[in-house]
């Protein structure tokens, strides 16, 4: 298996001298292609802020990063966003959606955004079927409860076929009928299509679906 993703001797600090504060210690992680990875921890162990320094959102303060082979660190702001774009997809808590476009414009962005790529129809299809979200697509998200915002941001995420795919609580919204049908979603998505995903949370409804489980409290990870 190829690893696609690997963390090595991460610490990230906030603020200064009196007020500084670690929020990860000499984090080592590495995520295969094709396996889905579970990082569970309560609220304020450092969830957040692990997954945007794997995805290269925010830079650690001490470390390194590499995604594919390519190392994070001493790469400008435009490489990053690149290198995000075309290997990776996020699912945030705050579901990113934008206010003013219907669900299926939400997807048409996607694609003025990254042109080529991205699933074909039939997959997309699929994908809106398993999410139970073909109802929604002439809606805005003010409309929408916030589980169904949570399943157009997943989808949304996975439109553009990224190889790597971050979930920051995903399920978080779901009832457990729809925590089944997203972890299987996901659990087939790394198998079945070769991809690295990588889900933080605090919900042990995903424990089942995961091949590699890891602990995150106070900054320090573990496998467990």
């Amino acid at each position: 298996m190829m690893e696609s993703i690997i963390l090595k001797g991460i610490n990230k600090y906030f603020g200064e001298k009196k007020n500084k504060i670690q929020v990860l210690n000499n984090i080592n992680f590495a995520a295969q292609k094709g396996e889905l990875c579970l990082v569970l921890g309560p609220s304020g162990s450092g969830k957040s802020t692990f997954l945007t320094i794997a995805g290269g959102i925010q830079t650690p303060s001490s470390g390194n990063v590499s995604i594919d082979n390519v190392s994070l660190v001493g790469l400008k702001e435009k490489q990053k966003e690149k290198l995000r774009l075309e290997k990776i997809g996020f699912v945030l808590q705050n579901y990113s959606l934008v206010p003013y476009l219907k669900v299926e414009e939400q997807f048409e962005l996607a694609k003025r955004v990254k042109k080529t790529g991205n699933l074909n129809e039939s997959d997309f299809d699929e994908v809106i079927k398993q999410l139970g979200i073909g109802d929604l697509l002439s809606q805005y998200p003010r409309e929408l409860s916030g589980g169904q915002r949570q399943r157009v941001a997943i989808a949304r995420a996975l439109y553009t076929n990224p190889a790597i795919i971050f979930a920051d609580e995903p399920t978080a919204a779901l009832d457990s009928q729809r925590v089944v049908e997203v972890g299987r979603l996901f659990r087939d998505l790394a198998h079945k299509k070769d991809k690295s995903i990588i889900i933080v949370t605090h919900d042990l409804r995903l424990k089942e679906f995961a091949d590699q489980i890891y602990e995150i409290m106070d900054g320090n990870l573990k496998q467990v």
